[in-house]
């Protein structure tokens, strides 16, 4: 039997909490609102997550933070605006996983090595979810369909070449299928990918199931497969890739809170401390707990290290499974 684990640096599947090192020295606070940019669409996972720390953000360090959806261009927009801001502390952003492997699939020579990282916000698994009337009841039998009728079924939940494209892809090479069997459709992120299947448009999508949930409780959707290895507490029905499939294969995607190159010291580690001390709060708690998903702290050191590995393993399967230029 052969394992396809797909990390997002070693901490990631595992959910561990590590904090960056306190700094007493960083005493930088924003004198006028803060720009917030999500790269990605309004009502997704990362939204929510973006929207959530923005809010305390505002209460950590008394000014508005206002977020902005720059979508477009497979998350270059939003990434670029980011990674390209005058690095004074006023523009901050999601910086997703995307920034680790959009440079591979050619759409823009930015990486993650153009964004400040200053800590992890969530570390999210894709999931296999279908319509409430699809004809598919388990993953495997979703699979042996793709299988046996290459290029009939559509698939959806981010851009081309995106993570909850590689996620799809990756499962279908790891299970012998060709990647390409089950066409992918792009989407602006997961909320209207999720509507379009919700609407007949694709027949599979495969973002969080996190970004799911609350269709999968209310019947709207149905969730075949969590590519974890571990179930969701939250929806313990579903069972796990690890489980299911020969491959085992699994895959988590994250989001970050970054900001530009360059960005100072002082501004970096002031927005590390507020960041790690909202994620500490009972209201963060909470919002995570609502979609049931785990409280993570990764602050700047860590997470440098992670994009970095990140951005060679998800390299490779890109290359692997020809989504890589």
């Amino acid at each position: 039997m052969t394992r396809t684990l797909l990390l997002c640096g070693a901490a990631a599947l595992a959910m561990t909490a590590l904090a960056g090192p306190a700094r007493a020295d960083c005493h930088w606070q924003p004198e006028r609102p803060v720009t917030y940019v999500v790269p990605w669409g309004a009502g997704g996972g990362t939204d929510a997550n973006s929207r959530m720390l923005a809010s305390l953000l505002e209460e950590q360090m008394g000014q508005p933070f206002n977020v902005v959806n720059r979508t477009g261009g497979n998350g270059v927009v939003g990434h670029s605006a980011i990674a390209t801001a005058t690095p004074d502390g006023y523009t901050i952003g999601a910086a997703t996983v995307e920034i680790t492997t959009m440079h591979h699939a050619g759409l823009t020579e930015l990486n993650h090595t153009d964004i400040t990282p200053i800590a992890l916000v969530d570390i999210v698994p894709s999931s296999v979810l279908v319509a409430a009337d699809s004809p598919f009841d388990s993953v495997n039998a979703l699979l042996d369909h793709a299988r046996a009728n290459p290029g009939e079924l559509t698939g959806s939940g981010t851009a081309q070449g995106g993570i909850w494209h590689l996620a799809l892809a990756g499962m279908l090479n790891a299970e012998g299928i060709d990647p390409g069997a089950i066409r992918w459709v792009p989407s602006d992120g997961a909320a209207s990918a999720m509507q379009e299947l919700i609407a007949g448009g694709v027949e599979v999508a495969t973002p969080a199931l996190s970004e799911g949930k609350a269709l999968v409780e209310a019947g709207e959707i149905k969730a075949l497969a969590y590519m974890h290895d571990s179930r969701m507490a939250a929806l313990p029905d579903v069972p796990t890739t690890k489980e299911a499939l020969d491959s085992e294969w699994t895959l988590a995607a994250f989001i970050t809170v970054s900001g530009p190159a360059g960005l100072p010291d002082e501004i970096a580690c002031a927005y590390e401390q507020a960041a790690l001390a909202a994620f500490d709060t009972q209201a963060w708690a909470d919002f995570k707990a609502s979609r049931g998903a785990d409280v993570v702290k990764m602050g700047r050191e860590d997470l440098t290290a992670m994009l970095a590995r990140t951005s060679d393993n998800l390299g490779a399967t890109m290359r692997a499974i020809g989504l890589a230029q």
